[in-house]
Parts: structure tokens; sequence; C-alpha cells
């Protein structure tokens, strides 16, 4: 075949393949945008995100209309609730989120800010703004929650330290006695009321107990009453180590111990733990939460029970303990934009309303309300003295039930410590020296440990 005939060839094709070439170039392309690049732009609201979220308390039924809501309105949002057990509770939160693997929304006790302070992300104002915190939630909440002008947390409820009284063994001595004991406003009332409620058998030991008060293993929530009793003496309970308060501390430790110590004593160590007692029909006062309402009527539907607010030291100025849940969001989530909707969701009056109408279904009474503004709806009924006493409430790191094995539980067991060297003679002087140093060890390992430290 001559030479220029293959020349030919190729100069008669080369436009075809010029064609080929070209259509495979762009179809390259196209293949590269539609697969890596189109995507960044594709619509997120197209997309499906699940947001993981730990609960406690709350049964699923409970959150579920709350959910179904929301979902309804971010269709392109999915909940995972999931409800976890208390015991280690902390722990797990601590380790899970540093690692990645933790919930995107998470509950926390209202004492926790400086164990997950790294991990927690400030709520912007787009979320819930500092007035309408401010105007919505009350003054403890906002001293938990709002930390150098960032807000941390929504409190779903809020719940005090109250006074539950049994009114047959109140009539019942009141009979014996020929005049009626009426339920304490003073602590001088209390004293009054708790020596008469007492009763002994013939070799002096108590079987009616007047109030669960003066010693700590077997007194439900120890911790709370004793702080409690440092806040209504003038003592900082987020700051108790503060120069100037010893003599208020050992004075409220005094006070409190003598309820076991003194001759004419209305509790003592051989006691079975007050819950139960209160629950048996074995003790008068009992300090308690909301929660326990509840646990005591599971365990004794027809035990006769009155709540009243706290005994008080000066009318004029009273204190109360709040210990409560709040709900936050982890700064290691992916979906940081979603979780931060549903919180805004969370925050929403509407929201409380349905979580405590579900929850009254299968319990005495729902958490109450953490909305200041929803507290007159429960007015009349057995849960507003909880938010009665709110508005002059103060947090603690002293309190127990919060299963953290870190602040609250090494706080406590120094406070055990302190009470149980009182009740085997040690000055109460000597004691409160003891709890101060406690106190600063445990302070400074989260203020400056690995989980408080800030970025």
């Amino acid at each position: 075949m001559p030479v220029g005939d293959g020349d030919g060839f190729f100069s008669k094709h080369s436009k075809l393949i010029k064609i080929g070439i070209l259509l495979l170039a762009v179809l390259t392309i196209l293949f590269i945008f539609i697969s890596l690049i189109m995507p960044k732009f594709k619509n997120p609201k197209n997309e499906l995100v699940t947001l993981t979220y730990w609960g406690l308390w709350e049964d699923q039924s409970v959150m579920a209309p709350v959910i179904a809501g929301f979902e309804k309105e971010n269709p392109n949002i999915k909940i995972n609730y999931l409800v976890q057990e208390p015991i280690e509770y902390r722990d797990k939160l601590s380790i899970r989120i540093p690692n990645g693997n933790g919930p995107d929304i998470f509950r926390f006790h209202n004492t926790w800010y400086p164990m997950f302070k790294n991990v927690l992300l400030p709520l912007p104002k787009e979320t819930i703004e500092r007035k309408e915190f401010e105007d919505n939630y009350y003054s403890v909440a906002q001293d938990d929650l709002i930390k150098n002008g960032a807000i941390y947390g929504i409190p779903l409820e809020i719940d005090t330290l109250v006074l539950f009284i049994n009114t047959q063994i109140f009539d019942s001595a009141s009979q014996d006695l020929g005049s009626e004991i009426l339920a304490p406003i003073t602590w001088q009332d209390f004293i009054d009321s708790s020596q008469a409620l007492t009763k002994r058998n013939e070799e002096g030991a108590i079987n009616i107990a007047g109030a669960a008060i003066g010693t700590f293993e077997n007194v439900n929530h120890a911790p709370d009453i004793l702080s409690l009793l440092f806040a209504q003496n003038g003592v900082d309970t987020n700051d108790i180590g503060v120069s100037g308060s010893e003599s208020r501390v050992s004075d409220a430790l005094r006070f409190y111990t003598n309820f076991a110590l003194l001759e004419n004593n209305v509790w003592d160590q051989t006691l079975e733990n007050s819950t139960k007692a209160f629950s048996q029909g074995k003790l008068a006062m009992y300090f308690g939460y909301a929660r326990d309402y509840s646990t005591i009527k599971s365990l004794s539907p027809n035990l006769s029970v009155k709540l009243i607010p706290v005994p008080q030291l000066l009318s004029e100025k009273k204190a109360n303990i709040a210990s409560y849940w709040a709900e936050g969001v982890s700064s290691k989530s992916l979906h940081q934009k979603e979780a931060l909707l549903f919180m805004k969701y969370l925050a929403k009056p509407e929201t409380q309303e349905e979580i405590h109408k579900e929850a009254s279904k299968t319990k005495p009474f729902g958490k109450p309300y953490g909305n200041k503004n929803l507290a007159d709806k429960l007015k009349g009924s057995e849960e507003f003295v909880f938010v009665e006493q709110a508005s002059n409430a103060v947090s603690s790191p002293f309190v127990d039930e919060t299963y953290d094995n870190g602040l609250n539980d090494k706080l406590n067991s120094h406070l055990k410590d302190v009470i149980n060297s009182i009740l085997s003679g040690e000055s109460e002087e000597s004691a409160a020296g003891t709890l101060f140093q406690g106190y600063s060890e445990v302070i400074q390992e989260y203020e400056s440990g690995p989980e408080s430290t800030d970025d």
C-alpha cells in the first residue's frame, strides 16, 4: 500500500478522533462535577440527619409526642432518643463525648458545668437570647447555666427540696398530746414538732421518728439538707471555703447533728433508710424532692402525705435548695446546626407542657416546670410547692443522687466523714476545717483537671 494512502486515512478521520477526545473530556468533567462537586452544593434540607439524644428519667412514651412534633416541623431531622441508666452516666458521657461517639444532645445535672465545660456547646442567640432566658428561667438556673455570658443548657424542669409530712402521724400525736401539732414554718417549730412526734419503746429506742435529720448514711438527701442549712446561715453554697464562713459552717454542722446527738434526739444511726421509713409510716417528717413523691407513693399508695415548704431561719430572707437537670449540646457533634434547632424547640413553653402532661399519665405528677412563667399552672396541685420555692433557691455541689462518681460524690464523701466524726465526738470547728480542706481539693481537681481545663 502506498504511504500516501495511510496519511490520507488519518487525515480523513482526524475530525472524528478530535470529537471523540473532546466528548470523553466533557463526560469526565461531568462525572467529576456530579459525583464530587454537586453534593457540596446540595440543599442540606434534603439530607436526612439523625440526632442522638441521651436522656434520664423520662421514658420513650413521655418524649415521643415532643419528638414527633419536632420531626413534623423538620422532616429532614430524626431524633434517636435513648434513656440512660443514671448509675455511671456521667462517666459514660465523659468518655464517649471526647472520643467522638457520644450523643449530640444530652442531659446533665445543674452542678456539672465544671466537669463538662470543654464539651458543652454555647447556645447562640438564634437558639435562645440571654434576655429570653432570664425572662423565662429562675435565677438559680441563670447562675448555673450562664457562664462568661454564654448559655450552656435548657432546664426542662426545676426541683427543690421540700418537707414531706405524714398527716396521720401528726393527727395521732396531736390527739395523744391534747393539742394540735402544726406543720413547721421555722426551724424552732421544726425542733418542737419533731420532738413531740417522736415515739419510743420501753427501752427508749425510737419507734416513730420525728424527722430524718442528724446522721448521714441513713438519711436520704443528707448533703442537700446540709446545703439548705449552709445557705440559710449565709454560706455561699458554691464556695463554702471562702474566708469568714468557718463559724457559719460549724454552726450549721452543730445544728444538724444535734437532732441525733441530744438526749431528746429524733433520729439516730440505728434506724433504716429514711425513704423506706417514711413510706412504712415510721417517720413523721422527711426532706425530699418531686421525684421522691413518686417513689414513696409507689411503695405506699395509701400513705397520707402533705408537701410543704422547708423551714426557714429568717422569714424575710428565705433560702431553698434546687437540684435539677438541663439539656445541652455536645461541642463534638457533627450536626450542631440541627441539634440547636431541637434545643430551640425544647425551650418552647408548649414543649415543657407536653412533657409534663405525658409524664403525669404514669406518675402522680410530672416534673415541675423549668419555665417560671408556667408556675401558676400548678397552683392548687401538690407539686406547686416545688416551683413556689424556686424563686428563692440556690444550687450546691453538695447534693446526692447524681451518681456522678465525680464532683458531687467526692464532696459528699468528705461531708459524710465530717458528720460521722462529729457524731463520734470531734468538735464542729475541727470538722469544719477538715471539710474546707476536702472541698478545696475536690474543687481544684475539677477546675484544673483534664475534664474542665479551658481550651
